[in-house]
């Protein structure tokens, strides 16, 4: 009897599974990021609503162009993800602003929690990503453009011409997270050992130094 009603409690479980993982709806209203709170969790704490204010949705931070004088690559980001907007707790969405001085350019990257689509507000741009068979999805666009970058896969945007450019990037996600592949490479703390990446890229041990000289580990 007992061996009878396996099959039925599996099948009990996977439907029950099922379920769950569909039940994506939100469980109240909205969850405003609790910072101050310091507890680690997939997301934030909610705030108490009675202590919700309506600049808990608000961000002026991408109204004006950011500096990109002091940027090396030429190019400054300026996110309005949960950080900054804490009303965007659970809701699995952000944006941020990119700024491109003249030959600027944002290197390759990729976002291991969300696709990424830009819309152009300025100048006009060379962005491409790598799928994982290694081919390159490339184009030139303009003001007024949209791409496209899905998840997880490297991507870079380049501002070939003398004038600056600007982008607005939307992310189905509220904290996408970035890694950016020369600092993650050579200045990981603690250090990847330099016969290992001299091995990966094919280059010998002294050039590995000179390039991780470029890249201060982070504290």
């Amino acid at each position: 009897m007992a061996t009878s009603m396996i099959p039925i409690f599996v099948t009990f479980m996977l439907v029950a599974a099922h379920m769950a993982l569909a039940d994506t709806n939100m469980l109240q209203d909205f969850c405003v990021a609790d910072l101050s709170n310091g507890l680690k969790v997939n997301g934030y704490p909610c705030k108490d609503p009675a202590k919700v204010t309506p600049e808990d949705f608000y961000f002026i931070g991408l109204a004006t162009a950011a500096a990109t004088a002091n940027s090396s690559m030429g190019s400054a980001v300026t996110g309005a993800n949960v950080e900054k907007v804490p009303g965007l707790n659970t809701l699995g969405v952000s944006i941020s602003r990119i700024d491109y001085a003249p030959g600027g350019l944002n290197p390759p990257h990729l976002h291991p929690r969300a696709s990424e689509a830009i819309f152009v507000l300025e100048g006009r741009l060379f962005v491409g990503f790598l799928t994982t068979t290694g081919k390159l999805i490339s184009k030139h666009v303009n003001k007024g453009d949209v791409f496209v970058f899905p998840k997880a896969l490297l991507h870079f945007q380049q501002n070939p011409n003398k004038a600056p450019a600007s982008v607005l990037a939307a992310f189905d996600s509220q904290l996408p997270g970035t890694q950016v592949v020369g600092p993650s490479l050579f200045g990981s703390n603690p250090p990847i050992p330099d016969d290992l990446l001299a091995k990966a890229f094919g280059a010998a041990a002294p050039e590995i130094q000179k390039i991780k000289g470029k890249f201060p580990p982070k504290k």
